[in-house]
């Protein structure tokens, strides 16, 4: 396009600038969305660095529809069996079913189809690793707090959603690895009483593997899950907009208002170039790193295991909880009652429902049932960060628990011994985890609250004419001060008028050794012994600034 028409475009007085005003013009009056645009480019966000990792969840998916959208083209979801005559010779002539022989073509004859199954593999792993990451900084800041406690449920069911999502991803190239996990998933099934028979053969279309479970998987994969998932997307960010964005505690920041910078232009040109940074990392990751090799596994067979076969890495807990209890089990009616399939299921059910819940549980031990826009410092909430550290260091024991085998192989160590240790981690480490975390929670509280106090430390010591010493503190600016002063103190719900003993006892348990924020009275009064400290020494040596090096 030429510098004339380019002009022409923009001039008021042009004839295609008049054409684009009266559609436009048009498509308002029947939308009305000039005034959603401009409310909603006017909405202010904060600036942080940890409110990132949402939005790398965002565009994670976004790579994740595109490249999928791609693959699906040319995967053949079925389980018909078929002689292989690709150009993977290793495997040439051997039966397989299509779905398999179409991922070998994917990754091999069709251009550019191995470096997108690649992105897609990739794009899921960061995608879940954002989400669980953006999760937990909603937690240790509280902001899932009023009126967030249903976003915070949106975000979990997203986090579930992914994981269905992967598993049924990875499932679909029906080889020995995916068909593994298969047979995982068809065990603890037919571990239910009663039940799990008639899942499995529901499920499956017969007896393991069958022969439906491949196009069933993919159904799910591409349709159901992902609608899903694009859902709740929306829900959340209409429920971020409503209620806006909480902020950390800093000037001017409160409940009632959002410091930061406005949608458009700001945050829309920060968006659009951070899409492309995230695209770029994850295209460059599957260029260079290789995943999920399908032809170095074969096609699935029910009868081989591969060793060190685990599953994606936020799935490991659940292979980790299988591999650690002992093999109980018991009869009863002419039932097989499999403990070692049903406890670790409940605990699982358990594990999850305790993160999902917590806002509610936190609301009830606490009464607080006010709004909140500014977050929470972690270590202002010991209980609260200490019950986070405590639940990752349990995932993490989980997962560890599903590496045993390579672990034990690369660390030249008895298999049997580590899972003993890992048994033993389950029950101790993360009580260990809750109860270091709560004290350098409260260390960092009484740091704070003498950096407000006294001021920082200058290492810098004057010796006065009658002997004594004086240390120079450099007292804090009211910026700083506000944000280490601006929380709230709450007491422990007393037992009765509708509080419960159970209540009260949590309550307590929840505010135990907490320190309370500097009072006005407090900080007066040290600003006055610091300023006659002050005194004294600039007496005895002149302003602090002689006394620089």
């Amino acid at each position: 396009m030429s510098t004339t028409e380019k002009q022409g475009l923009l001039n008021p007085e042009g004839r295609a600038f008049k054409l684009g005003s009266v559609g436009a013009d048009w498509i308002d009056q029947r939308t009305s969305m000039s005034s959603v645009v401009k409310n909603f480019a006017r909405k202010v966000f904060p600036d942080h660095w940890s409110f990132m990792f949402g939005e790398v969840a965002l565009y994670s998916f976004v790579v994740l529809l595109i490249s999928g959208t791609f693959l699906t083209m040319f995967f053949v979801p079925s389980m018909d069996e078929v002689t292989y005559e690709g150009i993977y010779e290793p495997l040439y002539g051997l039966e397989m079913s299509r779905a398999y022989a179409s991922t070998l073509d994917l990754s091999f004859e069709v251009k550019g189809g191995l470096l997108f199954r690649q992105m897609h593999h990739w794009a899921a792993l960061l995608f879940m690793v954002a989400i669980f990451v953006h999760m937990f900084r909603v937690f240790f800041t509280g902001a899932f707090r009023k009126p967030r406690e249903l976003n915070w449920l949106v975000g979990f069911s997203l986090m579930i959603l992914g994981m269905v999502a992967g598993f049924s991803g990875y499932s679909l190239p029906d080889d020995v690895l995916s068909g593994n996990g298969l047979r995982i998933a068809d065990g603890l099934m037919k571990s239910i009483p009663l039940v799990g028979t008639y899942m499995s053969m529901l499920l499956f279309g017969g007896e393991f593997p069958g022969t439906d479970i491949i196009p069933r998987l993919f159904t799910i994969h591409i349709l159901l899950v992902p609608a899903a998932i694009m859902g709740l997307i929306a829900i959340h960010l209409v429920m971020l907009v409503v209620h806006k964005h909480a902020h950390y505690p800093g000037p001017g920041a409160t409940d009632r208002n959002v410091v930061g910078y406005p949608l458009f232009p700001v945050y829309t040109a920060k968006a659009g170039g951070f899409f492309f940074i995230v695209f770029g990392l994850i295209a460059l990751v599957s260029a260079t790193v290789s995943i999920n090799s399908v032809w170095a596994y074969g096609p699935y067979d029910p009868s081989p295991v591969s060793a060190g076969s685990q599953p994606d890495w936020y799935m490991l807990f659940t292979d980790g909880g299988l591999r650690l209890i002992p093999g109980w089990e018991f009869t009863i009616f002419g039932y097989v009652i499999s403990l070692n399939m049903l406890i670790p299921m409940v605990f699982y059910g358990l594990f999850l429902a305790a993160l999902a819940l917590w806002p509610f549980l936190e609301q009830w031990v606490t009464g607080d049932d006010r709004e909140h826009h500014v977050l929470d410092l972690p270590y202002n909430a010991p209980v609260r960060t200490a019950f986070g550290v405590a639940w990752i260091t349990e995932y993490i024991l989980l997962v560890l628990g599903a590496t045993n085998d390579l672990v034990a192989i690369a660390f030249h160590i008895s298999i049997n011994d580590l899972t003993w240790l890992y048994r033993i981690g389950f029950f101790v480490a993360p009580v260990v985890a809750f109860i270091v975390t709560k004290r350098i929670c409260l260390a960092i509280q009484r740091h704070k609250r003498d950096l407000v106090l006294h001021g920082v430390e200058t290492a810098k010591v004057v010796r006065m004419e009658n002997g004594e010493m004086l240390e120079i503190h450099e007292p804090l600016n009211e910026y700083e001060r506000w944000t280490l002063v601006q929380h709230d103190t709450f007491r422990p719900l007393k037992e009765g008028n509708g509080v419960s003993g159970l209540r009260a006892k949590a309550s307590s348990f929840f505010f135990k050794d907490q320190i309370d924020p500097v009072t006005p009275r407090e900080l007066r009064a040290a600003l006055e012994h610091g300023g006659h400290e002050r005194h004294k020494i600039e007496a005895l040596t002149g302003p602090y600034r002689e006394l620089e090096p």
